[in-house]
């Protein structure tokens, strides 16, 4: 199957029986679910974008083994003009959610690119793995499947290590072997966008090497997600079904976070990545590069969120005739350079980018994993913006219903500004809203802190990259001036 349409990857859905609870209760069909249906037309509206006849040769490219149009973030990037031709596509579905969907597809299409095109690392382990990644990337490719993940085990308790503290009966791990494939129990955070998914991805980003080499909890593997024994528990929706006028951005772009329980799971062989190798585990994200390509998508979204945040408050300022005061033009001054921050780091990530070992163009790193650690913090910033902007309009917000009662008249004569009728001011507002203080918003803020994990290990990340020694010498140089004079 070439690049489906939303219609394909709906029917896709309902086809995969899964287990999906969601307030006590299971979802038989998440297509339809009324705390669900407005996530699962999200993302089926991106696949429909891959068909719009003006925009299928910005986001698909021929397949090089079915000679078939395939979504152009599956590309194993070996030029510079891959890259810039990937990234526009990606700009392209995170413009189109507005950049509030941080799982869209295209989030674990990179990742299992970068690691098919390093499909030799995974095969040094043993040599079967390499050749299931590099069939598993094929298959995923040639049916545009959607994909959710979960990194990160959970703890009966939090040590110094914490996210090294593996515990037998909570902590994912393999219980058997068998002929047919490992059998894995135990149980994974956070599976964002788990019900509306195809497939689910399983691996760490790291974990503790303790005293061996080999762990049952040194995982790597993907599996459907109606797995027998595999079953998604879904927080609350912040789609609380109400219209796109009174939820504008909830009402659309419930992408949902879950807990997913393995009981006794079965992974066929084929499906299996890596196997208890904690250093190859823990090496993968640098030596594939994966976790580059990964943040250059991530930057991606964050662009298209800055845009939206920005012309937000624009619409804001405009509205409320207050733009050219002193105070709120200083705060759109930190919104744009914000943005602009962003998508200078992304040509920059583009432009420097070069071969890895493996054949792949990968992004600089240090441009690309940039803005990763400035949006954990300038995000959260960005709201405050909004919220100081929006004051006390953010309750003139009657709802949609309100328009069609008998005050009417008095909230269309009240309510207009000088540029603006009631109608239009309040869905801004309402919308601003959604961005800034809705349990939609609020998770908004709280995803991106901890998007690519805490601040802390962040920071070390981007130590750990960047040319120290060479700022270092500049001083060294400059402080043997004297004895040259």
């Amino acid at each position: 199957m070439p690049a489906r349409c939303g219609e394909q990857y709906l029917a896709g859905l309902r086809e995969q029986e899964r287990e999906v609870w969601l307030g006590g209760e299971r979802v038989r069909d998440v297509t339809t679910h009324p705390r669900l249906s407005g996530g699962a037309r999200a993302i089926a509206s991106l696949y429909d974008m891959q068909l719009d006849p003006k925009l299928c040769d910005r986001m698909t490219y021929i397949s090089p083994s079915s000679s078939e149009r395939v979504g152009l973030s599956f590309i194993v990037p070996r030029t510079r003009e891959d890259l810039e031709r990937r990234s526009t596509m990606m700009l392209n579905w995170a413009r189109a959610t507005c950049g509030m969907m941080g799982r869209s597809p295209d989030f674990m299409n990179v990742t299992y690119a970068a690691w098919a095109g390093a499909a030799d690392f995974f095969g040094q382990g043993r040599r079967e793995f390499g050749e299931n990644m590099a069939r598993y990337y094929e298959y995923i490719r040639e049916n545009d499947l959607t994909l959710t993940h979960s990194l990160i085990n959970l703890q009966r308790s939090r040590t110094v290590s914490g996210v090294f503290n593996l515990q037998e009966g909570t902590a994912l791990q393999v219980v058997r072997e068998t002929d047919a494939g490992i059998v894995v129990r135990g149980a994974r955070i956070l599976a964002t966008l788990g019900p509306l998914a195809d497939e689910i991805g399983v691996y760490s980003p790291r974990m503790g090497r303790h005293t061996e080499n080999h762990s049952p909890f040194a995982l790597s593997f993907a599996i459907p997600c109606g797995a027998p024994g595999l079953k998604f528990l879904c927080r609350d929706s912040f789609d609380q079904g109400r219209s796109h006028f009174d939820q504008p951005l909830g009402s659309r772009f419930e992408e949902m976070d879950c807990i997913v329980f393995f009981d006794d799971v079965l992974v066929p062989w084929e499906r299996v990545f890596l196997l208890g190798d904690v250093d190859r585990l823990n090496a993968t994200a640098h030596a594939t590069h994966s976790s580059v390509h990964s943040a250059h998508q991530g930057a991606c979204k964050n662009l298209a969120k800055c845009e939206f945040v920005l012309g937000t408050a624009l619409l804001m300022t405009q509205v409320l005739g207050n733009a050219h005061l002193p105070n709120v033009e200083e705060r759109i001054g930190e919104l744009m350079l914000t943005t602009q921050l962003t998508r200078a780091c992304i040509r920059a990530a583009e432009a420097d980018a070069k071969l890895d070992e493996w054949g792949v163009m990968c992004p600089d790193p240090l441009m690309a994993e940039s803005p990763r650690n400035l949006f954990m913090n300038a995000y959260p910033r960005m709201i405050e913006i909004l919220q100081l902007l929006g004051s006390s309009s953010f309750m003139l917000t009657p709802s949609e219903a309100d328009f069609k009662g008998p005050l009417k008249g008095e909230i269309e004569q009240y309510l207009a500004t000088d540029t603006t009728e009631a109608r239009d001011r309040v869905k801004l507002f309402r919308l601003a809203w959604d961005l800034a203080g809705t349990s939609f918003g609020s998770r908004q803020v709280l995803y991106e802190r901890f998007f690519a994990s805490d601040p802390l290990t962040r920071a070390r990340a981007l130590a750990s990259i960047y040319p120290k020694r060479e700022v270092m010498e500049r001083v060294l140089e400059f402080l043997g001036r004297d004895d040259e004079e």
